[in-house]
This record gives structure tokens, C-alpha cells and sequence, in this order.
């Protein structure tokens, strides 16, 4: 009964959210929802399409640096884990039903560290490159992904520390993130490959 009385409330609280947190982003598609307590900045450069669910502690950041229109757009049908953090000051796109563990972070930027006799945090935020992330895939606890692309339908471990593309079909790990297994189009099996 429990659970029965779990899914209602959820289904009842997706259905009110775009109703009383649409007006926070340029779009929000129906049955998208966050859940409490989250936090949003730069919410009109934010596009969230349908049925799209993130748990407690999302922060989702869209601002715009050095002249650039900040853009973060999140497909369908995705998932996200507790305590998820992704900023966006160019360019942040995800694809439909992506799924994240929790303490994921995903940012198209650095802080500069470029004057030794300034601290960083008064330094410049810096766009790196363009994040792209595949429909399908998954990303896995506290995994970072800074500056990088990740193909579709991939992997990506725990812990790893995404800072170069990973092309469809692929497992990575590590820190930096590596490649060590990827789907083989041609013969329809799974390379593995040696790290």
C-alpha cells in the first residue's frame, strides 16, 4: 500500500510542478519534475523536455560568460541522481533518457588559474568546450564530465573523470577516464580494449 501511495504522490507532484516552477525556464515539458530541495540559476537559458525526473539536491546553473548565451538542454525521459550539479555558461546538451547516479557533475567550464598571487575563487570561470552527452547513456556515481563529449548508449564509471570524448557504444573508467570496452558495429560483439 505503501508503495502504491508513493507513486500517486509522485505522479501528483510531476503533474503540479511545470504548473507552479514553469515560469523558472524557457521550457519545461510535462511530467518533468524536481525534486525538493533543488536549486536553479539561469533558468530561462534551461530547456527540460517530458518525463524528465532529478532527485534532491539538483542544482542546475545556465549563465552566461565572457559575452557567450549560456544554453543547457536536457531531452526526454532522463534521470537523474540525489545531489546532481550541472553548469552551463555556453553550451551543456544532453540527450534523451540519459540516466545519472548520484553526485554527478557535468560543467562546460574551469575555473582560470593563471595568476599564482590571486586565489581561484577570484579568478575567471572560463568556457572549456561544449558538453554533449548521447541519448541512452549512463553515468556513473560522483563521475565528472568537464569539457567532453560522451557518445551514445555509453558507460561511464564511477568516479571517472570525463576530460576527452568517449565515441558510442563505449565503457570508460578512470581518472582521466579511459576507454575500456567498446561495441563493434561490424562484427556485433564487444571489443575489449587493453588500457
Amino acid at each position: 500500500m505503501s508503495e502504491l501511495l508513493t507513486r500517486l504522490f509522485s505522479k501528483l507532484y510531476r503533474m503540479c510542478f511545470a504548473f507552479c516552477h514553469g515560469w523558472r525556464f524557457q521550457n519545461i515539458g510535462a511530467g518533468t519534475a524536481l525534486f525538493r530541495p533543488f536549486r536553479v540559476d539561469g533558468g530561462k537559458g534551461i530547456n527540460i523536455g517530458e518525463k524528465t525526473v532529478f532527485q534532491r539536491g539538483t542544482w542546475l546553473y545556465c549563465c552566461g560568460v565572457e559575452g557567450r548565451k549560456a544554453v543547457l538542454s536536457i531531452g526526454d525521459g532522463c534521470a537523474f541522481g540525489y545531489n546532481n550539479h550541472i553548469t552551463a555558461v555556453g553550451q551543456v546538451t544532453i540527450g534523451d533518457h540519459v540516466l545519472t547516479a548520484n553526485n554527478v557533475y557535468i560543467s562546460d567550464n574551469l575555473h582560470d588559474y593563471e595568476d599564482i598571487s590571486v586565489p581561484i575563487m577570484h579568478q575567471r570561470v572560463r568556457f572549456k568546450r561544449e558538453v554533449k552527452i548521447g541519448e541512452g547513456s549512463w553515468i556513473g556515481e560522483s563521475a565528472c564530465i568537464i569539457g567532453a563529449r560522451v557518445g551514445k548508449n555509453c558507460v561511464i564509471g564511477a568516479n571517472a573523470v570525463v576530460t576527452s570524448d568517449i565515441p558510442d557504444y563505449s565503457v570508460a573508467v578512470g581518472v582521466p577516464a579511459v576507454v575500456i570496452k567498446q561495441f563493434n558495429q561490424q562484427v556485433k560483439k564487444w571489443d575489449v580494449l587493453k588500457t
